[in-house]
């Protein structure tokens, strides 16, 4: 498996006021993926933030 997902298997999404749903970046791990959601969550805006594991159901 040569396309990085086995190396940066954690994602975190980004969903707006509109629905829209978007890929903000890839890590390594779920812990270094929780934390750049929470400084994304951290900066007062309305949408909201989510880590998960790729391949894994959005909510």
């Amino acid at each position: 498996m040569n396309d990085g997902s086995a190396m940066l298997p954690w994602l975190v999404i980004r969903q707006d006021d509109n629905g829209n749903r978007y890929r903000v970046g890839r890590y390594a791990t779920k812990t270094e993926a929780e934390q750049v959601a929470d400084s994304l969550e951290d900066r007062g805006h309305k949408q909201l933030y989510w880590v998960e594991r790729l391949g894994q159901k959005t909510p």
